[in-house]
């Protein structure tokens, strides 16, 4: 089994002195680098269950939901939006099931990367932690000018440059990065908190139009499933595509099947923010299972009601391109239901939806390189941190690409841009695939080390055939991102590569850090379980023992219902 030296100085003592967080700062860096790690690369562990909570759902909750379901809809047709937002909508539960499993054994903060090289192979890690920091150094930009393009709904480019709302809102994202995690954690809560209120009221208003409630008193029930229809042929017109039949209903569910992945790619944004989480075997349990039941709340039950309320051949859902706020099906809606007024709150909660999503993207990016420097896969100077422990070298590199947003002032700038994010938008699918590879090997080595998963603070559910039916999916998925390039009589080639080159690139980086430092794939029975479990079950220890004093000090007191449990028993499911 592989050992780290450290491991043999640090006894119970030791480790009752050390903040876990710390111990485990020490932990993920190369061996050889353990005795220089000082406190200027630890990150701060100071986020609570409330902030994980919302973190798991908010980071999900953004433009592919307000905007990229109108694509899909329009694709595919009601029926098949609905099967294919729970299909993928169970994949998701499963990988952050399974990341939840794997870290409340052991929080590690070199975040995916740390987990595939602990568990699986070095190399893995490596390939894994770098496609994905490729993904979040791009998106900050994409959702800057998504901002700019939403502004634009009130203020026209003759009047302002768009690049000054690319300028304000990257001064507004980097700032809040910036003051630290304690801040980011609470910003993100609230404006969590607005996506959830958005989301709640958009299916209330749904509901209302779906049953006659509207100014139009027109209920419409399951009208639209009957004509045009539940399920819809597949038809590219600018290529003169069209496949009709069983076989063209089965290929537009196909191809919603990734326009759904790209509304779920974020959710695993709670997954970065385990080594900051200030109890880990309470906090991650609370957040992943509570993500089940807002994945039906706000995806499955959001989509079934916007397939009633939304023909699938309404003229004005113009797909995933996020210009207006007319281009969201939610708008389409409310114009429908003759609904006056609205379109400005909603084009409001999509700024904030674009806001918060680009924070978090940046926030994910500068963890991601502070990862990927602990673990020795980066720069060592990206793994430094300021007082606040903020890694400031990786929030530098993260403002430094989103700059690139300013090409939002060429039009033509912006459609090359567009090119490249899409030559990324695989890296999501990557780091879900490598989670729950991650997971499968974790189960398989406590087995075969004859640890029991019933001992685990935290166990995902539906093992182990949840994890590999989630992984088949996640395959097929991207073998059959941008699969239509396939049909007709012209190949676009532009298409094909950005759609796929990621895959390559991946399988590129992984056989070179493989050579490089001949790796090996570690077997189950070599698979290290144990280094700095006792720092981490300590710590639990130590917090068991102030809950069980504050309990009695409230059945002392006649066990008074204050604000905390108040908010626990009235807010605490959903927030």
């Amino acid at each position: 089994m592989q050992k780290i030296d450290i491991e043999k100085r640090i006894d119970s003592d030791d480790v009752a002195s050390r903040n876990t967080g710390d111990v485990l700062a020490v932990l993920y860096s190369k061996s050889e680098q353990l005795e220089q790690t000082e406190d200027d690369q630890k990150l701060k562990r100071v986020l609570g269950p409330r902030h994980l909570s919302m973190i798991a759902i908010g980071g999900a909750l953004g433009t592919g939901l307000l905007i990229g379901t109108g694509s899909a809809l329009r694709t595919a047709g009601p029926a098949a939006i609905s099967i294919s937002y729970t299909v993928i909508g169970f994949v998701v539960f499963m990988v952050l099931s399974g990341l939840g499993e794997v870290a409340t054994y052991i929080p590690l903060a070199d975040g995916f990367a740390g987990y595939c090289r602990r568990y699986v192979d070095e190399s893995l890690g490596f390939a894994c932690g770098w496609t994905y920091l490729f993904l979040f150094l791009l998106v900050p930009a994409n959702q800057l000018v998504a901002g700019a393009m939403v502004l634009q709904y009130w203020v026209d480019t003759d009047i302002v440059n768009p690049g000054v709302w690319v300028a304000i809102l990257l001064v507004i994202i980097t700032t809040i990065n910036v003051l630290g995690v304690r801040y980011f954690g609470e910003v993100e809560f609230w404006f969590s908190v607005v996506k959830v209120c958005t989301c709640l009221g958009l299916i209330i208003l749904l509901l209302v139009i779906a049953l006659g409630g509207g100014p139009t008193g027109d209920r419409l029930g399951f009208r639209y499933w009957s004509n045009p229809g539940a399920f819809k042929e597949y038809a590219e017109p600018s290529r003169g595509l069209h496949v009709t039949g069983d076989v063209g209903r089965f290929v537009s569910f196909v191809s919603v099947l990734v326009t759904s992945v790209f509304a779920y790619i974020g959710c695993e944004l709670v997954g970065i923010t385990f080594p900051e989480c200030a109890r880990p075997r309470k906090s991650i349990p609370k957040a992943i299972k509570l993500t089940f039941y807002r994945i039906v709340l706000f995806y499955v039950f959001n989509v079934l009601l916007l397939g009633m309320c939304v023909p699938s051949n309404d003229e004005r859902l113009l797909g995933n391109d996020g210009a207006i706020a007319s281009a969201s099906p939610f708008v389409i809606a409310i114009f429908n239901a003759r609904i006056t007024g609205l379109d400005h709150l909603i084009n409001a909660c999509i700024l904030i939806f674009v806001t918060s999503a680009a924070t978090a993207d940046m926030y994910i990016a500068s963890r991601t390189i502070y990862g990927l420097a602990v673990a020795g896969y980066a720069p060592r100077f990206f793994s430094k941190t300021n007082g606040r422990g903020v890694p400031l070298y990786g929030i530098i590199l993260s403002f430094a690409f989103g700059l690139l947003a300013f090409m939002v002032t060429s039009s033509s700038a912006a459609d090359v841009f567009d090119q490249f994010v899409n030559v990324v938008s695989l890296t999501g699918l990557l780091a879900w695939a490598c989670i729950l590879f991650v997971h499968i090997r974790f189960m398989k080595a406590l087995k075969v080390q004859g640890l029991s998963r019933r001992d685990l603070a935290f166990r995902s559910p539906l093992q182990p055939f949840g994890s590999y039916f989630a992984l088949a999916i996640c395959i097929f998925t991207m073998l059959a991102k941008n699969f239509t390039v396939f049909l007709g009589k012209d190949f676009p080639v532009d298409e094909f590569i950005t759609g796929y080159i990621m895959l390559p690139v991946f399988i590129v980086m992984f056989l070179f850090w493989k050579v490089w430092k001949k790796t090996k794939f570690i077997a189950s029975k070599d698979v290290d379980l144990l280094t700095f479990r006792d720092a981490v079950d300590f710590e639990e220890e130590q917090f068991q023992v102030r809950d069980a004093e504050e309990k009695a000090f409230r059945q002392a007191n006649g066990n008074p219902k204050d604000v905390k449990w108040f908010y626990d028993k009235l807010f605490g499911w959903i927030f």
